[in-house]
């Protein structure tokens, strides 16, 4: 089946750093260690910290003393691939607290891409939860990044144990990220004038084959060359459609796009662009301009090894380590993407629309857009609110308002976002 993406883009990439990602799955390492004295914590005015070890993932939970009977659980981005595990706690900790929530989150036993171990080792919180302080009426789960990927995993695989969901700028559609990965090599160089090479070589990056290409596109001059415009054109129909806050992600005042390009960027055995239709506009007739682009434009696969119908996997003693994501959740999920961000692009959203509504739950999945080209680049107003609507929901049954991020035209229109965006962001067009 052909997969037509269309559009979104990023820029300079906060709360969640960015690290290369040339290899999504972890590797065969055995040495992860928690380092146990940074897992103590300081509990807030009236609240208990609780802390330790499961399974090799560390962990912190935290509850209030007015507890109101929820937990909600956390689950991290994407670490690098060092050796040391680390829990974060969440950014809405205090709102959490001061409205009686208990709050638990892993450090997951690896590090690298692997959403399903992060799935795992947050889902076993829920056990450790119940032996240290009880059982909680109900449980939430929420998360940012690669943690929008657990979140995703969590509420298909143990459809029971959750009673509601918010992912934030998250992986929601898998696989599909890294493909896109790989995308962003093979057209700057086909703009470029060059032939990608499969595999890009291994000194790319080192050799300054990366500057030079974009040099030849125009990114670092005051305009973009022929190519380059042709570039750009592509990687908003790739990452999202027509926008607002593209133009700021894409290059912004210091360049948005070249930063998340030369952490990223590159082919692996796991991605393929077999069935993508590459456009420069958001026309989906394809033009005789396009069927030119796709005609030249290397063709690669996945090999079986490293893709799987449910996803990808090399974890040691687990064949899936990053599963697919279905939309075959069944509890409410509000789901909140920044427009302009590049290095997980809004289109993850309207993947994980489309495969919500072909299992018939569209009507489970709200998701707000946010103006901001920073990966996760949200307030803490924007975060709480999306919580509280979601457990309103959860609490009421009325579905609250989001944003239809499958309709073109409303994307394209230039207010698209302000709904839910509580504050306007410097060089990105004010909303009324």
């Amino acid at each position: 089946m052909k997969k037509f993406l269309l559009g979104a883009a990023g820029a300079a990439l906060a709360v969640i750093s960015m690290v290369a990602i040339s290899d999504p799955t972890a590797a065969t390492k055995t040495d992860w260690f928690v380092d146990e004295t940074k897992l103590p914590f300081d509990a807030r005015a009236g609240a208990t910290a609780y802390w330790g070890v499961r399974s090799g993932a560390g962990y912190r939970m935290e509850v209030p003393a007015n507890w109101n009977g929820d937990l909600v659980l956390y689950a991290h981005g994407y670490r690098g691939t060092g050796l040391e595990l680390t829990v974060d706690n969440p950014v809405i900790r205090d709102y959490l607290l001061s409205h009686g929530y208990a709050w638990a989150a892993s450090s997951y036993r690896a590090n690298g891409y692997v959403p399903g171990v992060g799935a795992k080792d947050t889902h076993a919180l829920i056990g450790e939860f119940r032996g240290r302080v009880g059982n909680p009426d109900r449980v939430f789960i929420t998360g940012h990044s690669m943690g929008g990927h657990v979140t995703g995993v969590a509420i298909e695989q143990w459809p029971r144990a959750f009673a509601g969901a918010v992912p934030m700028c998250g992986v929601m559609a898998d696989t599909e990220l890294f493909d896109y990965f790989q995308d962003t090599y093979l057209l700057a160089e086909h703009f470029a004038g060059n032939t990608p090479s499969i595999p890009m070589p291994d000194d790319y990056y080192s050799s300054g084959s990366h500057f030079a290409t974009f040099t030849t596109l125009g990114y670092f001059g005051p305009s973009l060359s022929p190519g380059g415009e042709d570039y750009k054109d592509a990687i908003e129909q790739l990452t999202g459609g027509d926008r607002p806050t593209f133009d700021q992600g894409f290059r912004g005042e210091v360049g948005a796009f070249f930063p998340f390009f030369f952490q990223a960027a590159g082919t692996g055995e796991e991605r393929s662009n077999i069935d993508t239709v590459y456009q420069l506009d958001g026309n989906p007739a394809v033009s005789s301009e396009e069927v030119a682009l796709n005609e030249s434009i290397p063709r690669v696969d996945a090999t079986p090894r490293t893709r799987h119908p449910n996803g990808l996997g090399r974890f040691p003693g687990s064949e899936n380590d990053s599963p697919r994501i279905n939309g075959t959740f069944s509890v409410p999920v509000v789901s909140m993407h920044t427009l302009g961000e590049l290095f997980v692009p809004f289109h993850m959203e309207q993947i994980y629309a489309r495969r919500a509504a072909a299992k018939g739950n569209d009507d489970l999945l709200v998701v707000r857009a946010i103006r901001d080209t920073r990966h996760c680049g949200f307030t803490l107003t924007e975060q709480i609110d999306a919580f509280a609507d979601m457990v309103t929901w959860v609490d009421t049954g009325v579905r609250p308002d989001g944003d239809d991020v499958l309709d073109p035209v409303a994307v394209a229109d230039p207010d698209f976002g302000c709904a839910f965006t509580s504050v306007d962001r410097p060089d990105i067009d004010r909303c009324p």
